[in-house]
């Protein structure tokens, strides 16, 4: 079992199966209220093989290559390699399918990807939120505040983002950590 650097409620760390079956529950939930029509069988495919390529190059947080270009290239290339694995042994039309799928929603061009990624991003948000804060690393705090790059494309996404973001400032105000601050560095990460 592949786990996420992000911890649950219960002090266990988040497994990848755990955050893919919570990010399709989201996506099922908020498609009714999304002000354009999408693809629901591709959105949900998309987010279902999203972090597969977890299984052969691990997961790695974002927080650990936001500001470094060489860490993202490298993570880049293992996951292309990983998806590259899935495709070859899978060897068929459904390998092929799975590889332009992640391909889509790691480009984020088309509607679905952009609203898979907006959920990823989210989903794990609210799992910081309902964890202990003592699980936080620092850079967390601020990235509480930083989910709007993934959801200003939509004012339903954008909107959900909003209460989460509350919530995460609620649980930083009540550990005595002033969001103000965080608030005023987001752009500067």
């Amino acid at each position: 079992m592949e786990l996420r650097h992000s911890w649950l409620s219960n002090g266990r760390r988040e497994s990848v199966a755990e955050h893919t079956w919570l990010t399709t529950l989201m996506a099922m939930a908020i498609e009714p209220y999304l002000p354009r029509k999408l693809n629901s069988e591709r959105l949900l495919k998309m987010l279902i093989i999203h972090d597969l390529v977890e299984a052969y190059a691990t997961d790695i947080p974002a927080f650990e290559t936001m500001n470094s270009p060489e860490r993202k290239a490298i993570k880049r290339k293992n996951e292309i390699l990983a998806i590259e694995k899935i495709r070859d042994t899978l060897d068929d039309e459904n390998g092929q399918q799975f590889y332009e799928l992640w391909f889509e929603f790691e480009e984020k061009e088309t509607y679905e990807a952009k609203v898979a990624n907006a959920l990823d991003k989210l989903e794990a948000q609210i799992q910081h939120n309902e964890a202990p804060i003592e699980t936080w690393l620092s850079i967390e705090h601020k990235m509480t505040f930083m989910l709007g790059k993934h959801t200003d494309f939509d004012p339903v996404l954008s909107q959900l983002k909003e209460l989460i973001e509350a919530e995460g400032e609620k649980k930083l105000m009540a550990a005595g950590i002033d969001p103000n601050n965080l608030k005023d560095e987001r752009d500067f990460l």
